[in-house]
């Protein structure tokens, strides 16, 4: 069975469409949203499309831990409450799983943003070579990973940021291969912070990572 893990903080604007996308998949699954205490309609969407909804410990690492302690499948999706999947997303990750020699490796999603924007077309240009180059899929990408190598590699670990960066090195290149499916993301915090203003924050904040500065100072940078 594949657990679909989703962390959700005031998500109600998005999560409807993403649950929406997740429904009549060709296995068995389950849906889990761990939520850091809403206060909008994160909740009550959850509850009208009747998946498991569990409060968290707010934080997406944090969150993403959680839901995989409670989560039952065999193989884990790690999800953002953002992130859509296109239509015949679920049969490329079956191929995955149903694949004995990718017990012990993790894939992710073709980034695509949802705005017509040229520049959109230029971030996701950027995401592909770090990707190819550095091996480095961000959480907005998707997750795809057996429970038994997330075990093995002690999962997602308590940190205020770089969560998704910290368990993509620990899997290691070597062992981190793309699908054949894309999974669209919402543009709004790049409409928001400027086209060129965050990704260039979001590399400065990957450097200062990758020097050994503590997630929790590169938090507020990010912020």
């Amino acid at each position: 069975m594949l657990s679909i893990i989703i962390p959700t903080l005031n998500a109600a604007a998005e999560l409807a469409v993403v649950l929406g996308g997740l429904q009549d998949l060709p296995f068995p699954a389950e849906i889990i949203i761990v939520d850091g205490n809403s206060s909008d309609g994160t909740a009550r969407i959850a509850q009208a499309f009747g998946v498991r909804l569990v409060q968290g410990p707010r934080g997406r690492g944090r969150q993403l831990a959680a839901g995989a302690e409670v989560a039952a499948g065999d193989w884990f999706l790690f999800l953002h409450a953002d992130t859509r999947l296109e239509v015949g997303w679920a049969e490329v990750a079956r191929d995955f799983i149903d694949n004995p020699d990718r017990r012990f490796y993790a894939s992710y999603f073709r980034l695509a943003l949802d705005d017509d924007d040229p520049a959109a077309r230029r971030v996701e240009d950027l995401v592909a070579w770090r990707c190819r180059t550095l091996a480095l899929p961000y959480g907005d990408q998707g997750l795809l990973i057996s429970r038994a190598f997330y075990d093995h590699l002690g999962g997602y670990r308590d940190l205020d940021l770089m969560e998704d960066v910290d368990l993509a090195r620990r899997i290691g290149a070597k062992r981190l291969r793309p699908l054949r499916a894309t999974a669209m993301t919402s543009a709004e915090r790049y409409r928001r912070d400027g086209w060129w203003l965050r990704p260039a924050r979001n590399l400065c904040c990957l450097g200062l990572y990758f020097l050994g500065l503590p997630p929790a100072w590169i938090g507020k940078l990010y912020r």
